[in-house]
């Protein structure tokens, strides 16, 4: 008998259950889900979740670009509850030493063009710093700028320069379905968001540092933010 029910349980059909993939609790979308055991694969929607056969033993591997791979091993616990959660977590990806030139001992500093360790501004970083600075025992371009509001609206200058820049590197960063499936945003609202979400340090950061998967997860949590003060602004 109980090599009987050995066989039994080695034949039971699979079942289908439910799962949800999070990154710091945020749903994550095409995430690849495979049945180790049975080669099943499917991927998670919009929304984090995800339908796949499985039986007891199977495991579950979770694997997408710039995470870790995650394996789940399906209980009877797991089974007869008909949902799995996988918790994501990210990963860096250490990139090999590359020449880009062999002559790179050869710069402006090195041949006397210009002075050492002398910083590169922009054009309004620069007329800033003309505003700011002066020579003589008394400078008076300090002095006379202050008085005349001139070196405040010239930091407003380096601010909304700043800001371009952020925005010109976020031109293209989502796609318009991102914007509108998955953050919620409306169409006509995508630029206001945009402009939104550069004034977030956390973001701008991730921006900066072209981490893609941090910044669909920042951009999750801002365009909630984002919706309810649209919101409130339209009552």
């Amino acid at each position: 008998m109980l090599v009987v029910f050995s066989l039994q349980a080695q034949v039971l059909p699979r079942q289908e259950m439910s799962g949800l993939v999070v990154l710091r609790d945020v749903p994550l979308e095409k995430v690849n889900v495979r049945n180790d055991d049975s080669g099943y694969t499917t991927s998670t929607a919009a929304d984090g979740t995800f339908k796949i056969k499985v039986r007891v033993d199977e495991a579950l591997v979770f694997t997408a670009v710039n995470l870790e791979t995650r394996r789940v091993k399906i209980t009877e616990e797991i089974l007869k509850a008909g949902f799995v959660k996988a918790v994501m977590s990210e990963t860096t990806v250490p990139l090999p030493e590359v020449t880009v030139n062999d002559n790179k001992g050869i710069t402006a500093e090195n041949l006397g063009i210009i002075p050492r360790g002398q910083r590169k501004y922009t054009q309004a970083q620069r007329r800033l710093r003309e505003a700011t600075t002066g020579g003589g025992i008394v400078p008076l371009n300090p002095i006379l700028n202050g008085i005349s509001g001139r070196t405040r609206m010239l930091k407003k200058e380096v601010q909304v320069e700043q800001k371009e820049r952020l925005l010109l590197q976020l031109d293209g960063w989502f796609d318009d379905e991102y914007y509108t499936q998955t953050l919620k945003i409306p169409e006509d609202y995508i630029s206001g968001f945009d402009f939104y979400i550069i004034n977030d340090t956390d973001f701008v950061r991730a921006l900066r540092a072209k981490n893609k998967t941090l910044t669909k997860f920042l951009a999750l949590g801002l365009a909630r933010n984002y919706l309810q003060d649209l919101e409130a602004e339209q009552k």
